[in-house]
């Protein structure tokens, strides 16, 4: 009775042992449809989590810096939900009402004039790129 659960009755036992006996012999994942077996785990061991090399690091798209992505973000935060074509001077006045730094305001106001429709279309007047589509 060692190995028997309290929580459960003996035939709930059974079944849980019977589920889980191919895992334990097989000593893998035993599941035939990839998409349901865990995602691994990334192992960091030889890197030192405090670096200061931010360049390195997944999460940027290729051709950019994470302090370009980290601008895009600020310049998208702070013109949220314009959706209307907007000059320069009207995407400087959304952000700055927004409560954007001054210079994201600055950056905006020096936007070549032209409508803008898109936070992409902004991202790509100022040189900051966009990102492509990962498969």
């Amino acid at each position: 009775m060692g190995d028997k659960s309290a929580k459960h009755g003996p035939h709930i036992d059974d079944q849980l042992r019977h589920e889980t006996e191919g895992l334990q012999r097989a000593a893998r994942p035993t599941r035939v449809e990839e998409w349901k077996e865990p995602e691994p785990v990334e192992d960091d061991r030889d890197r030192d989590p405090t670096s200061a090399n931010l360049a390195d690091r997944e999460g940027t798209p290729p051709g950019m810096s994470p302090d370009d992505v980290e601008r895009r973000s600020n310049i998208a935060r702070y013109l949220a939900g314009f959706h209307e074509p907007m000059r320069p001077a009207a995407l400087a006045d959304r952000a700055a009402r927004n409560g954007a730094p001054d210079d994201v305001v600055r950056d905006l106001r020096n936007l070549p004039d032209q409508e803008y429709t898109r936070v992409a279309e902004v991202s790509d007047a100022l040189g900051l790129g966009n990102e492509t589509r990962r498969v």
